[in-house]
């Protein structure tokens, strides 16, 4: 029998299959899970990065703007979604700038209001004249309406006019009036300058029309316009608060503005109380000047009285122009005492025989004077200012907190003073107190970085494509790389002699010394491989040395034993 021949190292690259057949049922099961989830992750990402995002169109409409609407987007081809409980209506977010100046062009959607395009369609024979008047005033009522409504606060608006008939005779004819109901926005309010806008708007707009004839009232029936005079109402009242209250406001600002730069923005807190005078009061005084001068008196009336004596038949005095002049005017003073008037020709009027008496009237001089005392007059202001300590820091860092000194205060106080206008006869009082404040600072009123609604709508554009790539990372990683890093393994080379090889054709079971043999010639540990690798050697084998397998079937002939 020959020798026993060393046979040369066999490597094996199996298939994908026999890779995949080498795995247990755990790493088999994580595998398979892992695919189907990354195929589940990819479709769900492709479909959603697909899908439009939807934003509002509009919102809180009537059932007939709602649905003009809805008929006209499916005429234009653009989808839309109702939201829950049809309280608005949704379309893709790169569709809604477009198709709100489409529908705009349209005249959608009304509002449910008609302005003065009622006008267009009532040009039909037949037509009173009072269907007339009353289109036209339904069309200005739309109008305003539309008007008010274009206001940031108002939500909702109705106006209502009255426009009496007028008639030939000026005496008889009636002002018209104006009531109007608004609705407000969730937060929002009407300030007086408003108010007093939308008051002029509707008395501008109709001839005639006395602004105090127009009332303007909230959606929970509060008179938001002031009364007229001499009736007093609780809408009065509430903007003698507001007032006061900006007042209070406007000082409180002024404060800080003057304290703030020298202690610090969160260091100084001001409260201001100011006390205004609302009373109307109005007085009538009449005031008479003592007598003046001759040469600014004004005469009021003159009366001559001359008789002559009837004895006299003769003219008495110089022939001449000078002779028929009338008396000028008196030189004597007023209040002076009476004198005789003389006659125009200077004589007397026992030597003319004649009789002169002259009556002057002056105008009294008078003053009449109304005054009326202006509303909303501050008679008193209250202010408390109280101030952090300072904060000091040594050459070690060491930051500690001190109070104030008197001189330190002293000029807060005047700052404080000079700053409200502070009057000591009208009983204003300024007090200036220093204190430490708690650690807890304020938060400020802007939002944070995070709470910006620009990023969070940009969060949200990328959540979907962020979120999907993360999720098909973990499982990647997390399930399907393990699983191929295993199969991806390099199987380790078998060795084989001639003996073996012998003791493996010759035995019952050929695969097991097969698989034996590799771990007796190499010092790695044995792995558990198919029955096909081991038939796969044994044809190597057979094709890289015939003649060891010749002598091998020989000796299986002759019955011979292995050596």
């Amino acid at each position: 029998m020959p020798a026993a021949t060393a046979l040369p190292a066999i490597s094996v690259n199996p298939s994908f299959s026999q890779r995949l057949a080498g795995l247990d049922q755990a790493q088999k099961m994580r595998l398979a899970v892992g695919i189907v989830l990354f195929v589940v992750i990819g479709v769900v990402g492709l479909v959603m990065g697909r899908q439009a995002e939807w934003r509002v169109l509009y919102a809180n409409l009537a059932d007939k703007d709602g649905g003009a609407i809805v008929a006209q987007l499916t005429t234009m081809n653009v989808p839309y979604k109702i939201a829950d409980g049809g309280g608005a209506i949704l379309v893709p977010a790169d569709r809604v700038y477009n198709t709100r100046l489409q529908l705009a062009s349209q005249g959608l959607p009304k509002g449910s209001v008609t302005g003065f395009e009622l006008m267009d369609s009532a040009n039909r024979f037949g037509m009173t004249q009072f269907q007339e008047r009353l289109t036209f005033q339904r069309g200005l009522e739309g109008e305003l309406t539309r008007s008010i409504q274009a206001l940031s606060s108002v939500q909702s608006a109705r106006v209502h006019l009255a426009l009496p008939n007028q008639n030939g005779f000026f005496r008889e004819q009636q002002r018209p009036s104006a009531s109007v109901v608004v609705g407000m926005n969730a937060g929002r309010s009407l300030d007086r300058g408003q108010l007093a806008g939308i008051v002029h708007l509707v008395s501008a707009s109709v001839p005639e029309m006395d602004p105090k004839s127009v009332s303007v009232l909230d959606d929970t029936g509060k008179l938001l316009s002031t009364p007229p005079d001499g009736e007093v109402g609780m809408g009065g009242d509430a903007q003698q608060l507001q007032y006061v209250q900006q007042i209070e406001q406007l000082y409180s600002k002024r404060i800080l503005d003057i304290l703030e730069p020298v202690v610090g923005r969160q260091n100084v807190r001001a409260q201001v109380t100011a006390e205004l005078d609302f009373s109307q009061t109005e007085s009538t005084s009449e005031l008479f000047k003592p007598n003046q001068t001759p040469d600014a008196i004004a005469i009021r009336s003159q009366q001559l009285m001359e008789s002559t004596n009837a004895g006299t038949g003769a003219a008495t005095g110089v022939p001449g122009a000078v002779t028929n002049q009338p008396p000028g005017p008196t030189a004597a003073p007023i209040n002076g005492a009476a004198q005789t008037p003389v006659a125009a020709n200077g004589a007397n009027a026992a030597a003319g025989g004649g009789r002169k008496e002259s009556i002057i009237n002056y105008e009294v001089d008078k003053t009449v004077r109304v005054v009326r005392g202006s509303t909303g007059m501050v008679k008193r202001i209250s202010a408390a200012v109280v101030l952090n300590h300072q904060t000091n820091t040594d050459a070690k860092g060491k930051t500690t907190t001190v109070p104030l000194t008197d001189a330190q205060l002293e000029k807060m106080t005047a700052l404080v003073r000079e700053t409200i206008g502070f009057n000591k006869d009208r009983g204003d009082s300024v007090n200036v107190v220093n204190a430490a404040f708690t650690s807890d600072k304020l938060k400020e009123e802007s939002l944070a970085v995070w709470q910006q609604p620009e990023l969070l709508d940009l969060a949200r554009s990328f959540a979907w494509p962020v979120g999907t790539l993360l999720f098909g990372a973990l499982v990647l990683l997390g399930a399907i790389r393990p699983a191929l890093k295993v199969m991806a393994q390099p199987v380790p080379a078998r060795q084989a002699t001639a003996s073996a090889s012998l003791d493996a054709i010759e035995s019952d079971q050929p695969e097991r010394p097969l698989l034996a043999a590799p771990s007796m010639a190499s010092n790695q540990p044995a792995e558990p491989t198919a029955s096909d690798i081991a038939l796969e050697d044994a044809r190597k084998l057979t094709r890289d040395n015939p003649a060891a397998v010749a002598n091998i079937v020989k000796t299986w002939i002759n019955g011979e034993a292995p050596a």
